[in-house]
């Protein structure tokens, strides 16, 4: 992706070195998208839950010097959440809306978020409680060795996915979303959340469009990006997990259903063909 010498966003909070050590669950929606980071990445969310639940809130800080790579990746992330911002910002105001900026918190290890405490093993998530989106610049590495997804853009396409999410909550779609949790069954609200999730996909696509028709990608860019939407596929991450899928289960979308709908909202360049909730996702 080119994007040295371009704006910078104003709206990342730095917190490397500021590490939340103990912190209490809220509930609610907060807790539904941490839990759902944690499987993201692979990991278990009943562990996660529980850490969560005994803790509370206390944060030390301790000395911190970041890498001159970390410092580069950082101005990277900044960048990309500026890119967002000029696009949706645009997008919004052809719909005759505001849209609000979000804040990207930087953090080491752990953090504390209106919607609870999460480690690093979280990932990258949104919190619909603020509105901000953590990242600890420490998954750029597990996204290449773990998920053997490499390139900037990959990364890039993880932030346009979570601002997918704060989209849905300016437009009242995570709500409504998250409604349905207390009349559903398990199984039921999980197809509620894979058309979720796959709807940021599809925003993150969106995005990547407009990226693109700036002269900002590079060659294999895109196709970084699809290797990334394909590597967090539920099918693929429980496949590695456990040798073995439950499609009931599924939360995110399979690696195909990612793919797909990134490159739909890429093609599309708008809101029009996103509806995730009313198509055919499978």
């Amino acid at each position: 992706m080119r994007w040295k010498d371009r704006r910078a966003s104003t709206n990342v909070e730095d917190r490397r070195g500021l590490s939340a050590k103990r912190g209490m669950v809220g509930g609610g929606i907060g807790t539904i998208v941490i839990v759902l980071a944690v499987y993201f990445l692979g990991g278990d969310p009943s562990q996660v839950l529980n850490t969560m639940q005994q803790m509370q809130g206390e944060q030390s800080t301790t000395p911190y010097v970041p890498t001159a790579e970390e410092e580069e990746l950082a101005q990277f992330v900044s960048v990309v959440l500026a890119e967002t911002e000029d696009v949706w910002t645009q997008l919004f105001r052809e719909m005759g809306k505001e849209y609000q900026l979000p804040k990207l918190v930087l953090f080491t290890d752990s953090v504390q978020s209106a919607c609870g405490f999460a480690g690093a093993a979280t990932g990258p998530f949104y919190c619909p409680g603020d509105n901000k989106v953590y990242i600890d610049l420490a998954f750029y590495r597990e996204l290449q060795e773990k998920f053997q997804a490499p390139g900037d853009f990959a990364m890039a396409y993880v932030i346009a996915h979570e601002i997918g999410h704060h989209v849905q909550t300016l437009l009242g779609i995570m709500d409504q979303t998250m409604a349905q949790r207390a009349r559903l069954s398990e199984t039921e609200f999980n197809k509620y959340m894979v058309c979720l999730e796959l709807q940021a996909d599809y925003l993150a696509g969106v995005w990547a469009h407009y990226a693109a028709r700036m002269n900002l990608l590079e060659e294999g860019d895109l196709e970084e990006a699809m290797n990334a939407a394909s590597a967090v596929g539920d099918d693929r991450i429980q496949k590695a997990a456990r040798g073995y899928v439950v499609p009931d289960s599924f939360t995110h979308g399979t690696s195909e259903q990612r793919q797909r709908w990134f490159r739909k909202g890429y093609a599309a360049g708008n809101m029009s063909q996103g509806d995730t909730f009313n198509a055919d996702v499978l």
